[in-house]
C-alpha cells in the first residue's frame, strides 16, 4: 500500500498568509486530503466550508471533580491547590475547570474520597469532505492545553483516510511559530512549505523555524508572501536561505484579491483564477508537484 506524500505549510508566525496559500495550494491539488492542524485556531474550514459526516471527542487532560454528597467542607483541598481551582463559599464547593490542571493532589489528600480525577474530553476531531476532498481538523477546546497530542490524532486520521481513499498526498494547514504543535506536525512529514514576510521580524521567525525543521532532517522549501512591501528586506532573505542551500519556490505579490476573495469564502484560484496571484501560486505548485512525482499538476 502507497504512502501519501506529507506537505505541511508552517510559518514562523501568524499572519503571513499561510492558510490562504493552502487553501489555494488545496483547490488544485489532485488526490489529497486535507488537515487543519492549527488546533488553537482552526480556520481553513472557513474556507474550504467542509461538510462534516463525523466528529470525536479527544481528551487532552484531567480534571478534578467534586462528589458533594461526600464533601465535608474541610477545605483541605482548596488549601492544597496551588492553582486556585476551588473555591467554598458557605456551604458551596466548586472547581473552576479552566483553572484546574487535574495534578490529582487534592483527590490524594481528600480524607473523604469526595474529589476523584477524570479525562476532560473538550476538544474536538471532524472528519469532512470538502469541494476539494476528504478532510480531517480539529479544534482545542477554551484553555485547553496538549495541542501537539491532538495534532498526532490528527495526522494519524489523515493518513487513514488517505489509506482508505487511495490518496496521492496529505496538504496540512500547520500552526504558526515553533512550539508543541508544529513539533507534532513536522515530525514524519516529506516537506515543509515555510511562509514568510519581508520584515526583520518575519526573517527572524523563519530562522527559528528553518533550525527547528532542521532538527527532523525535514527537506524545507519557502515562499516570501507580499515581498513588494519591502524589496530590500526581501533581497536580504533571498540572499541568506541562498547561502543555507534553501529553495524559495516563489515571491508573491500583494494584491488585495486575496483579501477579497476570502470576503467572498473562496480560494483566491477560484476567486480570479486568471489574477496575478492565482497564476503565480499554480507556477509554484507546479513546481512543488513537478519535484515530487516529476510532471506538472496543472
Amino acid at each position: 500500500m502507497k504512502k501519501p506524500f506529507e506537505i505541511v505549510i508552517l510559518s514562523g508566525k501568524g499572519g503571513t498568509g499561510k492558510t490562504s496559500i493552502t487553501a489555494a495550494f488545496a483547490s488544485v491539488a489532485r488526490n489529497a486530503v486535507f488537515t487543519d492542524c492549527d488546533v488553537d485556531a482552526a480556520d481553513l474550514h472557513l474556507v474550504l466550508a467542509p461538510d462534516i459526516y463525523n466528529s470525536e471527542n479527544f481528551s487532552s487532560g484531567s480534571k478534578a471533580v467534586i462528589d458533594i454528597s461526600k464533601c465535608t467542607l474541610c477545605g483541605l483541598c482548596k488549601e492544597l491547590c496551588r492553582f486556585d481551582a476551588i473555591s467554598i463559599k458557605g456551604d458551596e464547593i466548586s472547581i473552576d475547570e479552566y483553572a484546574c490542571e487535574g495534578c490529582g493532589l487534592c483527590s490524594i489528600a481528600c480524607p473523604t474520597d469526595a474529589i476523584t480525577i477524570k479525562e476532560y474530553e473538550n476538544n474536538n476531531v471532524y472528519f469532512a469532505t470538502c469541494r476539494f476532498g476528504p478532510m480531517v481538523y480539529g479544534k482545542l477546546g477554551i484553555a485547553e492545553e496538549n495541542s501537539g497530542k491532538l495534532v498526532s490524532k490528527i495526522r494519524q486520521y489523515a493518513r487513514e483516510t488517505a489509506r482508505k481513499n487511495d490518496s496521492d498526498l496529505i496538504l496540512t494547514d500547520g500552526p504558526p511559530g515553533i512550539g508543541c504543535p508544529v513539533i507534532s506536525s513536522v515530525s514524519g512529514s516529506d516537506l515543509v512549505i515555510a511562509i514568510t514576510e519581508p520584515t526583520l521580524s518575519g526573517w527572524h521567525d523563519l530562522k527559528r523555524l528553518i533550525d527547528l525543521i532542521g532538527q527532523f532532517r525535514t527537506p524545507v522549501k519557502v515562499i516570501i508572501n507580499k515581498y513588494d512591501l519591502n524589496e530590500d528586506m526581501c533581497s536580504v532573505i533571498e540572499n541568506e536561505l541562498s547561502e543555507m542551500e534553501i529553495e524559495i519556490l516563489g515571491k508573491m505579490p500583494y494584491d488585495e484579491s486575496m483579501i477579497n476573495s476570502l470576503l467572498e469564502g473562496k480560494t483566491v484560484n477560484e476567486f480570479e483564477p486568471q489574477g496575478v496571484l492565482a497564476v503565480k501560486l499554480n507556477e509554484i505548485w507546479n513546481k512543488v508537484t513537478n519535484d515530487i512525482y516529476g510532471y506538472k499538476s496543472i
